[in-house]
């Protein structure tokens, strides 16, 4: 039996856990809404919200990290390199069959064609271009499998990082999308919170993931801490798990200055190429199953 100070304490924590609940209930509507029954107009008055009941795992795989075989049955969607920053039509293959055998929701993670860089260095791209080059990936990420779903797409790296920021990369990245996907209910974007991709997205009537990161340091504006800065990758599977449950359980996390950042997400992400991937997965995982929150897949399909 747990000493009176320390049921105190237990109710304490219970208590305000409510109370930060039903904050956000109150900011974002109530629980959560997955799949076929996420709309726009839902989103814009807020009703999607993290809930402590489930959230989504994702990882971006096929970029010949060689940690996709561990990965895979810690996570609850993957987003498929599509031959531009990475892989091929081998690659893709294998990682859709690897998605398929643990259940893992697939979607398709196009980039910067610059392999040099790995897509993570800017490209200037017209605006057509760009959106050409987005749609041709996931096509090619299609032509794999006759019977693949492509549930989600995810930007990779440089243009993720600039379709976080910039309105007309934004707007370019969803118009790729929407040239594959015409019925926009068919897939969804996932992106930054309070980003220019999720604008861009529910303009054009797409659906949207917030996304948050596990292994990755967040600057007080929001944004991912450079990977050229010091701290900006966490390899440390605990601090990994610790910043997991942050965005699930406090609705946002503390960027490197310290400050709180509001941070509301429905995926979170671990980098298949992150040293230490593996015991990372497999600490954040854990970390989830040992609170109760069920990993769940952002889109399920009827």
């Amino acid at each position: 039996m747990a000493a009176d100070g320390a049921g105190v304490h237990a109710c304490e924590w219970r208590a305000g856990h409510r109370d930060r609940a039903r904050l956000r209930d109150r900011r974002y509507g109530g629980d959560p809404l997955h799949g076929s029954r996420l709309d726009r107009h839902s989103f814009r008055r807020g009703a999607v919200t993290p809930s402590l009941a489930s959230i989504d795992l994702n990882s971006d795989l096929g970029e010949g990290a060689g940690t996709d075989a561990e990965l895979m049955p810690l996570i609850s969607s993957a987003n498929i390199a599509c031959g531009a920053h990475a892989g091929d039509e081998s690659t893709m293959r294998e990682t859709v069959a690897l998605a398929r055998r643990y259940r893992v929701a697939i979607g398709a993670h196009p980039g910067y064609p610059d392999r040099a860089n790995f897509g993570r260095v800017a490209m200037p791209l017209t605006d057509d271009e760009l959106s050409d080059d987005v749609a041709r990936q996931i096509r090619a990420l299609e032509r794999v499998d006759p019977d693949l779903k492509i549930g989600h797409v995810k930007a990779h790296g440089a243009l993720y990082n600039q379709g976080e920021r910039d309105s007309r990369v934004a707007k370019a990245i969803v118009a790729g999308v929407v040239e594959v996907f015409p019925m926009r209910s068919d897939v969804a974007l996932y992106a930054p919170p309070k980003s220019a991709m999720v604008d861009a997205a529910l303009d054009a009537g797409l659906r949207v993931v917030r996304e948050g990161f596990v292994d990755r340091a967040y600057e007080s504006d929001g944004t991912l801490r450079s990977r050229k800065l010091p701290g900006a990758l966490h390899t440390d599977p605990q601090v990994a798990a610790k910043q997991a449950l942050s965005f699930v359980r406090d609705g946002g996390v503390r960027a490197h200055d310290g400050s709180f950042l509001d941070l509301v997400v429905d995926t979170l992400c671990l980098h298949g190429d992150t040293p230490g991937a593996a015991a990372i997965a497999a600490a954040v995982r854990a970390a989830l199953d040992a609170a109760g929150v069920k990993v769940r897949a952002a889109v399920i399909w009827p």
